[in-house]
């Protein structure tokens, strides 16, 4: 069995998430995504809309999804990616490069983004709409 791994907040899920992890998972047989715990999005100065725990069961739900673990620091990226036998670690092109180290464990693949659609212009679409 062929697995892959990927990371991600996943907050205020949308068609490019579903992107991302459609690929993911036709690169293997098995797709585990690490979703980033509350704490780690405080360490990192980010805060989602959805807790970890809401997050985790909308990823879930998903059918190319087959498990979901936490992420709680950068650091534990080839800790998982030998507890969970990862053949292929896939991130998006935004991250390209910053993941070359793991290619010491696994494959290492960067997939195009989905172009004209992130979390963070959802975000700024929705202040703006609310605040206008």
């Amino acid at each position: 069995m062929k697995k892959v791994l990927t990371y991600g907040t996943f907050d205020l899920l949308h068609h490019g998430h579903i992107n991302l992890l459609r690929r993911a998972k036709e690169l293997g047989d098995y797709l585990v995504v690490g979703i980033s715990s509350d704490e780690f999005n405080r360490i990192k100065g980010k805060k989602s809309y959805y807790s970890y725990e809401e997050r985790k069961l909308i990823l879930e739900a998903i059918r190319y999804v087959d498990e979901v673990i936490p992420e709680h620091t950068w650091e534990q990226k080839v800790e998982d990616v030998q507890k969970h036998n990862i053949d292929v670690f896939v991130m998006g092109d935004d991250w390209k490069g910053k993941f070359d180290f793991l290619s010491e464990y696994c494959d290492v693949v960067y997939l195009p983004r989905t172009v004209g659609i992130s979390t963070t212009q959802i975000k700024k679409e929705l202040k703006a709409a609310n605040n206008g």
